[in-house]
């Protein structure tokens, strides 16, 4: 009540000094009637906030999570992209041969294969020097030692063109996998492909879930702003009989949902910003045994600065939403 009672005074002590005068009253005054209303209304609300820390807190923590939920799968996507950049090599077609292919025929389709224009190189991999290889690799050496035949085919590895595209790659794993000699054609980049395409969906679904929870963001605001109206129901009735305007009665409850806006917006990136500093050491780990030098990467300055901004921008709309809904049932009989 002393907000709106000071504002009002502040607006009639300008009228007075400038006389009765319509044509004396200057925009100038009403510019800053206007801006010191908006100074006390922006510190009365701040100060009610803080006056009840508890209550203030449980409403910050409660916006901070919703936001820090999209937030931390979109930097997760983020550092998944990075992560898959590294990955991103030229196309290889492994052709795996029927077993009854010799050595001699499997050498053959190989130096045809090279001499196509669609293909760039192709290299011959025996079944014994593939068994040699996943025996050094796999470290299954005694139990691929008590193998009576080798299991593994004959192997041609193709590299197509430069110049080629994924289409052009894909119609050639296609055309070479119709070979009578080819059991299986395998295009190494198709698990990329599929990683990519989960990857779209996955920042699909972050943007359902994002629009869902920002939902739930202003109801929230919405009650706790109602409450507040509530709260000053007198004072909201008393204003309006001494001339307050809506816009007048509106602007407290405004920077109100600005304040728990930004603060949830503060409290999502502290939370993001922990959770990535609890994950760091042992992602770091896990990069060291596949000789990697990733790390995970947060949201940076200016992702932390957005996440403020969009929940100060949040809490005046479910404010704004709030206050336009229940302010016109409030009138002065």
């Amino acid at each position: 009540m002393s907000l709106w009672r000071s504002g009002a005074s502040g607006v009639a002590q300008g009228a007075r000094r400038e006389g009765a005068s319509q044509s004396r009253t200057g925009w100038r005054d009403l510019y800053h009637a206007w801006l010191r209303h908006h100074r006390l209304s922006a510190a009365d609300s701040m100060q009610r906030v803080l006056d009840n820390p508890v209550s203030s807190a449980m409403t910050w923590l409660v916006i901070g999570i919703a936001l820090a939920l999209p937030s931390g799968l979109n930097v997760a996507l983020d550092n998944i992209s990075q992560l898959s950049a590294s990955w991103d090599s030229p196309a290889q077609i492994s052709l795996f041969l029927h077993d009854e292919v010799s050595d001699e025929r499997a050498r053959e389709l190989q130096t045809e294969l090279s001499a196509r224009a669609d293909v760039s190189v192709s290299r011959f991999v025996s079944r014994e020097e593939a068994l040699e290889e996943f025996r050094s690799l796999s470290g299954f050496a005694d139990v691929l030692s008590s193998l009576q035949a080798n299991p593994l085919p004959h192997l041609i590895v193709v590299a197509p063109a430069q110049d080629s595209d994924q289409l052009a790659a894909a119609g050639l794993r296609a055309e070479l996998e119709a070979y009578p000699d080819v059991a299986q054609a395998v295009l190494d980049m198709e698990w990329l492909q599929r990683l990519n395409s989960l990857m779209m969906l996955g920042r699909r679904l972050v943007w359902a879930v994002a629009g869902l929870l920002i939902l739930g963001v202003l109801l929230i605001l919405g009650n706790t702003i109602r409450l507040a109206i509530e709260s000053r129901r007198e004072e909201i009735v008393i204003v309006k009989l001494v001339g307050g305007s809506n816009a007048f009665v509106r602007r407290p409850f405004l920077y109100t949902g600005l304040w728990y806006g930004v603060g949830g917006g503060l409290f999502a990136g502290l939370l993001v910003g922990a959770s990535l500093w609890f994950l760091q050491d042992t992602v770091a780990e896990l990069a060291r045994l596949y000789q990697s030098d990733f790390r995970l990467r947060g949201l940076g300055i200016m992702g932390g600065l957005n996440l403020i901004i969009l929940g100060g921008m949040l809490g005046l709309a479910g404010a704004w939403l709030a206050v336009s809904r229940h302010l016109a049932d409030i009138q002065p009989r």
